[in-house]
């Protein structure tokens, strides 16, 4: 029987980072995000996820062109916000953040950066530098 994904812990390229990073924008109205790492483009935030966006990036200047967006299943040093996993439902994942009394779900994508969805992800949004 063919697998989805294999995890051979001896081939780099599959390994999952420890801290992710992708840089959220405003497109046609909505949060998206491209990482072509991962095979995404413009990929929204939808259903209450865009609203914590909303929240996270209200002192920001300019979020909408693009803001850096660290997230991870573990804490490290300078996250704003730990979310905690509520539920499973159409494939994705809701989450709630007991800090910005705020739940948000997160589509299947997810699984592009996490082999299954972690109990936690701690999270952190700051100004994006352009060179």
């Amino acid at each position: 029987m063919p697998r989805l994904h294999e995890f051979d812990n001896d081939d780099s390229s599959e390994q999952m980072n420890a801290i992710n990073l992708i840089v959220p924008y405003r497109h046609e109205g909505m949060w998206v995000f491209d990482d072509a790492r991962v095979g995404l483009n413009q990929e929204p935030f939808v259903s209450g996820a865009d609203t914590m966006i909303d929240v996270l990036v209200a002192d920001i200047p300019n979020a909408q062109k693009g803001f850096k967006l660290l997230f991870s299943a573990t804490p490290f040093p300078g996250h704003q916000v730990k979310l905690e996993w509520a539920r499973e439902e159409s494939g994705g994942n809701w989450y709630a953040s007991p800090q910005l009394k705020m739940e948000g779900w997160l589509c299947p994508a997810l699984f592009k950066y996490f082999e299954k969805a972690p109990q936690e992800i701690y999270v952190k949004a700051e100004q994006r530098i352009e060179n």
